[in-house]
């Protein structure tokens, strides 16, 4: 246990922190970098939790780890990230991800059974949610799926033009866009298997 080890931790999750959080920091603009100190480390009350983050993980995995968390509103206080809780939101995350064709298919299938019109999925009715916004939501659809949805098909732009509400959409969005970059998947693939699986209906 070193303190380089533990303030790389703490750049890592502050870098993370201020990505999800704010419209103006980009973590891949900005190399993951910001403005700490190590004496603003060393002077922290919680700097043994970013410690024991330090000796549980390697860099780049707890880059994941902490994604997970911050896709579950958990971490913005680090010591949410060092109980039984966050290791669950990782493991949750981990399985997505390492199975992402997989949840994909099942997603898309799960919601062209829930409508007649696959644009029905999209649709902003009675000034409620989308249909997939309202799935993501309630946990039938992983973010994951959204995610890959709008890169193809871009459709956040029509949801800001007809979704009137200013609290739970914009930070709904602010994730989802947040998210895109991390997630490292096939794009050409995953729009064949849309076509496909709509085709299929």
């Amino acid at each position: 246990m070193t303190e380089a080890s533990g303030f790389a931790a703490f750049a890592l999750w502050n870098a993370l922190k201020l990505h999800f959080t704010s419209n103006s920091y980009n973590y891949f603009k900005y190399h993951g970098k910001t403005n700490v100190s190590k004496n603003s480390f060393m002077a922290r009350k919680d700097k043994f939790t970013f410690y024991r983050l330090s000796r549980k993980f390697e860099l780049e995995e707890l880059k994941y780890y902490m994604i997970a968390n911050f896709l579950k509103d958990n971490g913005n206080w680090v010591g949410d990230m060092a109980g039984p809780e966050a290791e669950e939101h990782y493991k949750k995350w981990q399985k997505i991800n390492q199975s992402l064709t997989y949840t994909f298919e099942n997603d898309i299938m799960f919601l062209l059974d829930k409508v007649e019109n696959p644009n029905e999925m999209l649709e902003v009715k009675n000034n409620s949610f989308p249909k997939l916004m309202l799935f993501v939501m309630e946990g039938s659809v992983t973010l994951e799926t959204l995610v890959i949805l709008n890169d193809i098909l871009n459709f956040f732009p029509m949801w800001d033009k007809t979704i009137y509400d200013d609290l739970v959409y914009p930070n709904f969005k602010l994730k989802c866009e947040k998210y895109t970059p991390f997630l490292q998947y096939d794009k050409s693939k995953f729009k064949n298997i849309l076509k496909q699986k709509i085709m299929d209906k």
